[in-house]
């Protein structure tokens, strides 16, 4: 069964940055694209950011391209999630999650971790 913890989240002023980590065990860390969801209140989750580090595929979604940046550490078995330049509206709960490509892409992956709150301020 693999985990997922976050963590990292919390409170900045509008323009400020965050670093989201994504703690992976009980599996084996090559086999899973890691991706960050995010959800607003009132709003649908969803996708920021993934990685597939065998083949160094990465997807952002629009609303965050050019500020935010996803990497990995291996030895770690940890992704991270750089958060530059925040808005108020990327403020909501950030989710981890791992799985197959195409089922992280569709918002269904196999894992999800707990979520971190990340508010940004005006």
């Amino acid at each position: 069964e693999v985990q997922l913890v976050e963590s990292g989240g919390g409170l900045v002023q509008a323009g400020g940055s965050l670093r989201l980590s994504c703690a992976v065990s009980g599996g084996t860390f090559d086999d899973y694209v890691i991706g960050w969801f995010r959800q607003a209140p009132g709003k649908e989750r969803e996708g920021v950011s993934c990685i597939n580090k065998g083949e160094g595929r990465i997807f952002y979604a629009n609303s965050v391209k050019g500020r935010f940046t996803i990497s990995s550490d291996n030895a770690k078995n940890t992704v991270y999630l750089q958060m530059n330049s925040l808005k108020p509206e990327d403020t909501g709960v950030y989710y981890c999650a791992a799985g197959l490509w195409w089922h992280v892409r569709g918002g269904i992956p196999e894992y999800w971790g707990q979520g971190t709150q990340v508010t940004v301020s005006s």
